[in-house]
């Protein structure tokens, strides 16, 4: 027996967000600790420029790299096989350290 439970880290473009929240409810009960994005707004709402800066953008987008350091194995929560770019750089630097990645749809 492990001496932890598996870390995921769930990424994902969070237009998803009641995707990623069902994934992140999955897993906790399948006694996986994940960690996700803690924001949900879009540069694609209306109101988002004024609720977040782009330089609230570009920290939020580091730290979400950090969780995928913390993580065992990444998930990516993509209705309908989309990805953004956002989600094609994590993918990337999954990769690049080396973490397993999954997929909730083909892409």
């Amino acid at each position: 027996m492990p001496d932890r439970p598996e870390i995921v880290c769930i990424c994902g473009s969070t237009r998803f967000v009641d995707e990623m929240s069902a994934a992140n409810r999955d897993l906790t009960f399948a006694g996986v600790i994940v960690v996700a994005p803690g924001v949900f707004l879009r540069a694609e709402d209306h109101e988002a420029d004024e609720l977040i800066t782009n330089e609230q953008k570009t920290a939020l987008d580091a730290l979400h790299l950090r969780k995928i350091d913390l993580a065992d194995r990444v998930l990516v929560v993509n209705p309908g096989g989309y990805i953004g770019e956002s989600t094609s750089r994590e993918i990337a630097y999954a990769h690049v350290t080396g973490k397993p990645i999954s997929f909730t749809d083909p892409f």
